[in-house]
């Protein structure tokens, strides 16, 4: 297993990122401007977004890892290798996901807990309803770790 930085054309990650945040212009708000990492294992598995917020804060704005992939450790092992990219660059880590048991837990178990939300966020955000689990997703539910 490997984990690279990806620096250029971005885009062609595009099929991955819209697993997690499946409205094009939602991603190109932060994906220029984002730090990109890729998780390999033989093949491409997992990727990730990381935006600086601030001087202490990064956020975490888009994990994904492939359908056939999931349940795998690979989300896990590139969470935990962003932990320990970011430790000394920023005291905060946040992410911000929909109130879903499919995300939430997730987030917890890599060691993220409930900091606030954001009321309406996909229904003024997106430009069609957004579903989980067959659950419309309403306010962006943001958590957060301390390194």
């Amino acid at each position: 297993m490997r984990i690279e930085k990806i620096l250029n054309n971005k885009k062609q990650f595009l099929d991955l990122l819209l697993l997690a945040d499946e409205q094009e212009d939602m991603i190109d708000r932060y994906l220029e401007e984002g730090e990109m990492f890729a998780l390999y294992d033989d093949d491409l598995k997992s990727i990730c977004v990381m935006v600086q917020k601030d001087s202490q804060i990064y956020e975490l704005k888009n994990l994904a890892t492939y359908e056939k992939y999931q349940g795998k450790g690979y989300g896990k092992a590139l969470v935990k290798y962003i932990f320990n990219y970011y430790k000394d660059k920023c005291k905060t880590i946040i992410v911000g996901t929909g109130e879903s048991d499919l995300t939430i837990p997730f987030y917890e178990k890599c060691g993220f807990c409930i900091s606030h939300r954001v009321k309406n966020f996909f229904i003024d955000n997106y430009d069609h309803p957004i579903f989980e689990d067959g659950v419309q997703l309403i306010d962006m539910i943001y958590l957060k770790i301390d390194l």
